[in-house]
């Protein structure tokens, strides 16, 4: 009797493990993680609507309405979207910029200072994420003390442009022209030194006699990595 009950115990704990594994993996989710796919992709998936709903960013079919698939962070919830063909990139409360594609997500990346600047009023969070080209091949991060420029294809960091010292950017105000961003970037009072607005494009900001660096992959002579 004691051998049966023993032997039925080992097999309950042999079948246990699984399960006690795959709670660990959950745990162990990069960033707190939750992507569900609920339909499979196809090739228009990549121009579906996206959108914020309560704490998840969500995507559906364009044909159907039915929804292809939701993202979620655990203790965070998404302020602002930006969508572009194949991405669609998300501002969180807790300063994290995702890429979201039709099957995962693609990267991540911690902007310092966001998250408390974001704390203290969320509604700064509109013009935060701005496209620097029209196929939003790279992504800008405004945010009072600086700029960052992300390539779109690997999240990878291009540049950065300071604010002028006393100055500070203003991601509410920006305006576009022939392919350039705007941006505001009022200085501490009248007389102060430095620019009122700054101009960049994908290649950081725009001067004469620049030569910046390329922003292509560094696998291809061009475009993003497939799916």
């Amino acid at each position: 009797m004691d051998r049966t009950r023993l032997a039925l115990t080992a097999v309950a704990a042999v079948l246990a493990l699984p399960l006690v594994t795959a709670a660990q993996h959950a745990d162990r989710t990069p960033f707190g993680d939750r992507f569900d796919r609920r339909t499979a992709p196809t090739s228009a998936s990549a121009f579906d609507p996206v959108r914020i709903r309560g704490a998840a960013v969500e995507a559906y079919d364009r044909g159907t309405g039915t929804r292809r698939w939701t993202y979620t962070r655990r203790d965070s919830r998404p302020l602002a979207l930006y969508r572009a063909p194949g991405h669609a990139f998300a501002l969180w409360a807790d300063g994290m910029i995702t890429d979201t594609g039709p099957q995962r997500v693609r990267w991540h990346r911690a902007v310092p200072g966001l998250a408390g600047w974001l704390a203290e009023r969320p509604g700064r969070a509109a013009g935060v994420l701005q496209p620097l080209d029209a196929q939003a091949r790279m992504l800008a991060v405004v945010i009072p003390e600086r700029v960052s420029a992300f390539r779109a294809a690997d999240g990878d960091l291009r540049w950065l442009l300071p604010a002028h010292p006393g100055c500070a950017f203003d991601p509410g105000r920006t305006a576009r022209t022939r392919g350039v961003l705007l941006v505001a970037q009022p200085c501490g009072g009248p007389g102060a030194p430095g620019p009122e607005r700054a101009a960049v494009d994908g290649l950081g900001r725009i001067t004469p006699g620049r030569t910046p660096l390329g922003n292509d992959l560094p696998f291809s002579g061009r475009g993003a990595r497939p799916e």
